[in-house]
């Protein structure tokens, strides 16, 4: 791995801003429909590794307040509710990224974005079913699945294409820039 210059910094930075600004774009539901998942993949898809940072630092700057969450909401308390998991899901997202495309490179990149969102998923559902039964209400995997996970399924996918569409129009623009 090489050492970071201004550039990646400068880039790592641009996509932790992408990344909130997608999350701002929202439809209101229980989970809200955002664009910040197709921000996450974007940034997976042209940092690499740099992208695990950069979803640390949306999360870090909507955990001590900023507004950078769906609906112009931050602070821990967004990150400790219901849906809270599917954020700290991004980090999965781009770990599983870096090491997939270091496993695989750029051919099977799809797939491990695929996978990545599934393990978004399913994380992020433990977790609203893990609050929202701590409220006294009660709610089955299954049934969480079912408000939180089916509605997105298809936006995802559409996320996923756009954003490996949007990566391999950047990317000859960004060689040597950002990692290969």
């Amino acid at each position: 791995m090489r050492k970071p210059d201004a550039r990646s910094i400068a880039y790592t930075a641009l996509c932790t801003v992408l990344i909130a600004i997608c999350s701002w774009i929202s439809v209101p539901a229980q989970v809200p429909f955002t664009l910040q998942t197709f921000a996450v993949f974007l940034t997976s898809d042209l940092l690499g590794p740099a992208a695990i940072l950069s979803v640390l630092l949306y999360l870090l700057l909507g955990a001590i307040g900023i507004p950078v969450f769906a609906g112009f909401s931050g602070g821990i308390s967004v990150l400790l509710g219901p849906t809270g998991g599917y954020l700290i899901g991004f980090i999965a997202i781009a770990l599983l990224m870096s090491g997939w495309c270091r496993l695989f490179g750029e051919h099977l990149k799809s797939a491990g974005m695929l996978l990545g969102l599934l393990i978004c998923y399913l994380f992020g559902t433990l977790w609203f079913v893990w609050v929202y039964t701590r409220g006294g209400n009660t709610v089955s995997f299954t049934v969480a699945l079912g408000w939180c996970v089916l509605p997105y399924v298809i936006p995802d996918l559409l996320k996923i294409a756009l954003a490996r569409f949007i990566a391999a129009r950047l990317r000859p623009a960004l060689k040597g820039v950002l990692h290969p």
